[in-house]
């Protein structure tokens, strides 16, 4: 009875983490650490938005920064050449990131192994290299490597644009939540189990009748949908948008690097990971400045490997152990 009782349950603590997280802002005043706070959320957002299909199917994708970037760029432009809200904007890019997911996805979900993750590279280097080298196209102009600016309006919700940092911390807060929710409301449903035979035997799940391309780009293109929405948040955020900086592959490695390390494949991972590795990635940035450039990408490799070789399913998994040891003790 007294165990029973007892608060140490995931759903409290995931209530207390939620509580505080909505009363952060009222106790951190220092706009920089908001900020920093706010990048955190984004990263956790957006590597849970890999994970929704990298960590059910098993296919390792390294473009999915494509994805993002290209639904920034037409939440930026139809807001400076339509007049339309980026809110609005934010869908039309996600649905266009998800229709440019199935037409990757069709021939890239036929390879396996090393080559699907190439092929993703590719695909994401072609059109970084293409938005870098193109300053109109159709009439539309894209500035090339210089990138667009999101015209300063003042304070707007309909704008998307905030004087404060509190307003986009609540919001990026939000997608992550809702992100999060329907990894496990996927995670139960037919679609979950269906993406799990996959992972486990492809070969099997397509014996059973299962479509392995079929789902696969289901997941994908809720997955690039998603990715969409924080692709767009990012340019909002930073009223800035660029093929270097949206597109890099730098951001697709920090998605799957930070979901590999939490945990894929499950509902906490990512967030985790996200949590743990983007402020060391700032405070190398912070130490070293300018001076080594991509040593964050070197440390992150150093870390991929230990936590593949130690941890093959992420630093959840060492959690949950250590929490039923100790359940197991107490017992």
């Amino acid at each position: 009875m007294i165990n029973s009782l007892h608060p140490r349950r995931p759903l409290f603590w995931l209530a207390i983490a939620l509580l505080a997280s909505l009363a952060l802002p009222l106790a951190v005043n220092n706009a920089y650490a908001l900020h920093s706070i706010t990048m955190i959320l984004y990263f956790a957002y957006m590597a849970t938005a890999w994970n929704f299909v990298c960590g059910y199917v098993g296919q390792l994708s390294l473009g999915h920064s494509v994805f993002g970037g290209v639904a920034g760029y037409v939440t930026v432009l139809l807001f400076t050449q339509a007049g339309l809200t980026p809110w609005l904007g934010m869908l039309a890019g996600g649905l266009i990131a998800a229709l440019l997911s199935v037409c990757i996805g069709w021939p890239t979900f036929r390879l396996r192994g090393p080559y699907f993750t190439l092929t993703t590279i590719a695909f994401a280097e072609i059109l970084r290299i293409w938005f870098e080298n193109t300053d109109s196209f159709l009439g539309i102009p894209l500035k090339g490597a210089e990138g667009l600016v999101v015209p300063l309006v003042g304070d707007s919700w309909a704008a998307f644009q905030f004087n404060s940092k509190v307003p986009y911390y609540y919001i990026i807060l939000i997608m992550l939540c809702l992100a999060m929710a329907a990894t496990a409301w996927m995670e139960r449903s037919r679609l979950g189990y269906y993406l799990k035979a996959i992972r486990g035997d492809n070969d099997a799940a397509e014996s059973l009748g299962i479509n392995p391309t079929r789902y696969s780009l289901i997941a994908l293109a809720i997955s690039a949908f998603m990715s969409g929405l924080g692709g767009a948040f990012f340019a909002q955020f930073f009223r800035y948008i660029n093929p270097e900086r949206n597109m890099g592959i730098d951001l697709s490695i920090d998605m799957a690097v930070m979901a590999i390390v939490g945990g894929q494949g499950t509902v906490f991972g990512p967030a985790l990971g996200a949590f743990l590795l983007h402020p060391i990635a700032e405070a190398i940035r912070s130490w070293f400045g300018g001076s080594v450039l991509g040593l964050h990408l070197v440390i992150y490799g150093v870390v991929l490997i230990l936590a593949v070789t130690y941890l093959p399913k992420g630093l959840i998994d060492l959690i949950t152990r250590k929490r039923h040891s100790s359940r197991e003790k107490k017992q």
